[in-house]
């Protein structure tokens, strides 16, 4: 199995009385909120964060993409991604990622992505998010009814852009390019690992199998609610006859390691009813607008992952728990009810948000490592008998610099 450290970078300051004056933390809660000195602390820390997550032994560090919201401060997460390029060597880079649907040309996330894989030696994962109602719809002005047809066009002509060694042209529904021919190209040969990461999107499912794209299911309610979806996208694997590798799923859960419960609700409590009370609030207007969702996906009953706002804003620390949002525990609690989630959802890439809400740093480092020592090792054997086809292998030495004499 591996992990990976993924941050959303809230904003730690949402005032008390949140729920009460405002509907929604995304799209229409006023940039005069944001203090630029409590963004700076933010920032610094978080990256920090990340590197750390790097240093006690952690596979993958990862970053995402949102717009205009106090819940993930990453309108760009390839800022982020170069300086994690640079201050760190053993972790892969993993971009959960470009919504590469609001890039007019797609060309630029080719180009960005190339240049974090050039930067970091060969250690980028290339996650391609459809985005966010709120992001894409609201934010963005992006039509909904036709955003997953520009999605798709926008992934084949980065995926094209990166394998051509000659100039081509690119005439698409949405991206027209009489010359395409990036500079950089990437280091990993024939591209970086492609990770799709969805909520749900029945249609999705089918396009990662039928390109060899990892699936990773970004839920926010704990590995028993996600279980039903997780096996109707292993069933799509199954009835294409594709292999049943592990390492082709990832999945996203919340981890909070304590020496007791009444350790765990005096140091993750207030954090955790601080993300789903008020960082995960959004009007439900923003959340689903008509041709966001396929009939087919409707039809499932599959819902957004992002929200649930008709019961978030009286979520305690035991309704948290006690629903499965969190994993939380005894390292040897939390080893046993990561194997569990690993035999029932068959995943080989396990993303994990040790900081959430306002988390203060010193516990969220206390998270981290206490997961990195003592439950990680409990669990690195799941799945070794399988190949891991979507993942960097280890980058080559950077050569030695040329020396020139005075």
């Amino acid at each position: 199995m591996k992990f990976h450290w993924f941050h959303l970078m809230p904003y730690p300051e949402l005032p008390d009385d949140f729920v009460e004056k405002h509907r929604s933390v995304w799209v229409d809660y006023p940039n005069s909120e944001f203090d630029p000195a409590v963004g700076n602390r933010a920032y610094n820390e978080y990256l920090g964060q990340l590197e750390f997550a790097g240093e006690v032994g952690f596979d993958g560090i990862c970053v995402n993409e949102h717009h205009s919201n106090a819940y993930g401060l990453m309108p760009s997460p390839n800022l982020m991604a170069s300086i994690l390029a640079r201050t760190t060597t053993k972790p892969k880079i993993v971009v959960m990622g470009n919504s590469v649907a609001l890039y007019n040309p797609a060309i630029r996330v080719a180009e960005e992505m190339a240049m974090i894989d050039v930067l970091s030696n060969g250690r980028l994962v290339a996650g391609f998010p459809v985005g966010t109602p709120m992001d894409t719809a609201f934010c963005m002005g992006q039509n909904p009814a036709t955003l997953r047809e520009k999605y798709r066009e926008g992934v084949d002509l980065v995926l094209k852009a990166w394998t051509s060694r000659e100039p081509f042209a690119f005439n698409g529904q949405y991206n027209q390019l009489r010359y395409v021919n990036i500079w950089p190209r990437p280091v990993q040969q024939p591209h970086p690992p492609v990770w799709i990461p969805g909520g749900g999107s029945i249609e999705t499912w089918d396009w990662c199998v039928e390109n060899d794209f990892l699936y990773a299911f970004l839920s926010y309610f704990g590995y028993k609610r996600a279980k039903a979806t997780m096996e109707s996208f292993w069933e799509v694997v199954d009835k294409r006859g594709a292999e049943m590798n592990p390492y082709r799923a990832g999945f996203l859960q919340f981890v909070a390691i304590a020496e007791n419960e009444a350790e765990a609700e005096r140091i993750y409590g207030p954090a955790a009813c601080y993300f789903y009370n008020r960082a995960l609030r959004v009007y439900p207007g923003f959340a689903s607008p008509p041709g966001y969702s396929t009939i087919a996906t409707l039809r499932k009953g599959i819902g957004s992952q992002v929200v649930d706002t008709t019961k978030l804003p009286d979520l305690t620390w035991k309704d948290i728990v006690n629903q499965g949002f969190v994993v939380t525990g005894t390292p040897d609690s939390v080893a046993q009810q990561l194997n569990e989630m690993a035999d029932v959802m068959r995943v080989g890439h396990l993303m994990m948000l040790f900081h959430f809400g306002n988390l203060p740093d010193a516990a969220v480092r206390y998270n981290t490592e206490r997961f990195a020592k003592e439950v990680a090792p409990k669990l690195r054997h799941r799945f070794s008998d399988w190949e891991d086809r979507w993942w960097p292998k280890d980058p080559v030495a950077a050569p030695a610099p040329v020396l020139v004499p005075a």
